[in-house]
């Protein structure tokens, strides 16, 4: 049996991995080289903390607010775009107390099966990736967030997550060497992070040397249809057919599935991040600076910083502002650590792939059968990428998957 792979990030490099263990002849095809995915420059964090979607209530508002800030972490780009406009309003649908509520359990779950799949596939042969399981300091400066990070810590240990609200003393004691200028944190212990920059090179060697094909630079030119299935999809440079194809383009998903004329809600959120390689304070323990919505991970000796969420169409464009907004964010919270604006040919981006409701799509689609879609997982692409992964090989081989899947059902916009 043969599958075709489309997108080489985390998510389909996961998907082929599963697959090919399962006895797939897989071909895996890419428009970029496969060298710089989004998975490669993000904080490298594996999250089973990440429980509320994106699409929770109080976020309209804080966007709304955030738009008139120039350097604000959430930003979405004021548009007529038809596609933005649909997929904003199933946004503000969607942003509700229940739909946190209903998301906080299949979010935890798939988070907790994709970390247990990580610490498997660190002692597979060929596999060291500098994964490390010190979990996460979630900061904050100020009461209301405090209460509000508190709140959310005690409801992550109702749902049996390993967390623990520290005051400042508390914190320092976990961090020695950096001082710090916060009013406390949380710990959440469950989390872990990885380097991405070893993890994304090991799986692609892997999968060569257990016969995968790997087409970079090999953009999908059209998609045929015929008889309710994909028959074979079109590049630049050949015609490829197989028994199963695996939508997995990250923020490219619509027009891939428009090709195979299929609607699938979602917008790019661009994110940056820039790497010091030599810091002179590094941390201990990864950090989100909850008001700053901005990540610190320590990884591979080097520190990376990551964040902002740009809603708007793919562009190449480097909005520096943003990036200021982040460097400006990291002293506030250690007044030790004064980071230099980096140059503009530092600073990496991503475009996290951001469904409406916040919540990843899985599944096959129920108007292709021999096609599974594997997406939108905005910002816990990394996290979730081999939970993703050993779901769509279970999936293609009709076997049951080991956690209940229906809440990110590929075509529940449909």
């Amino acid at each position: 049996m043969k599958a075709v792979i489309i997108g080489g990030g985390i998510i389909g490099l996961s998907a082929a991995f599963y697959l090919q263990k399962d006895g797939w002849e897989v071909t895996l095809v890419d428009k970029s080289d496969l060298s710089d995915s989004c998975s490669y420059g993000n904080l490298g964090m594996v999250v089973p903390s990440h429980f509320v979607p994106l699409a929770a209530p109080g976020m309209v508002a804080q966007g709304i607010r955030w738009m008139f800030n120039s350097k604000s972490p959430f930003y979405v780009k004021p548009s007529l775009s038809p596609s933005l406009i649909s997929w904003g309003l199933k946004f503000v649908k969607s942003a509700t107390a229940k739909h946190v509520a209903d998301s906080a359990t299949p979010l935890l779950d798939i988070n907790l099966y994709s970390r247990k799949l990580y610490e498997d596939l660190q002692q597979e042969p060929g596999f060291g990736f500098a994964y490390e399981k010190k979990g996460i300091l979630m900061y904050y400066k100020t009461e209301k967030v405090g209460e509000e990070e508190v709140h959310l810590a005690d409801k992550a240990r109702s749902m049996g997550l390993e967390v623990e609200a520290l005051n400042k003393q508390q914190a320092q004691a976990l961090e020695p060497n950096v001082e710090l200028d916060v009013l406390g944190a949380v710990h959440y212990k469950c989390d872990a992070h990885l380097y991405p920059g070893k993890l994304i090179p090991q799986l692609l060697d892997y999968l060569k040397a257990n016969g995968a094909v790997i087409r970079g630079n090999t953009p999908v030119k059209s998609i045929e249809v015929s008889g309710g299935q994909i028959k074979k999809i079109v590049t630049d440079k050949e015609a490829i057919t197989a028994d199963l194809f695996v939508l997995a383009s990250g923020s490219w998903l619509p027009q891939l599935a428009k090709m195979a004329g299929i609607t699938i809600p979602l917008m790019p959120g661009k994110g940056y991040s820039f790497t010091h390689k030599e810091p002179t304070q590094k941390l201990n323990v990864p950090a989100i600076l909850c008001e700053a919505r901005v990540a610190i991970t320590p990884m591979n000796g080097h520190m990376r910083y990551g964040g902002t969420m740009e809603i708007a169409p793919v562009n190449d464009r480097i909005n520096m502002n943003r990036v200021q907004g982040i460097v400006e964010s990291v002293p506030k919270y250690f007044p030790g650590i004064k980071l230099d604006m980096p140059a503009e040919k530092e600073v990496w981006y991503g475009f996290r792939p951001c469904s409406p409701d916040g919540l990843p799509y899985i599944g096959y689609s129920k108007q292709l059968k021999n096609l599974i879609i594997a997406g939108g997982h905005a910002m816990m692409g990394l996290s979730l990428g081999p939970a993703t992964g050993k779901v769509v090989a279970d999936l293609a081989s009709h076997k049951q998957p080991d956690i209940n899947v229906k809440a990110f059902d590929a075509n529940r916009f449909s």
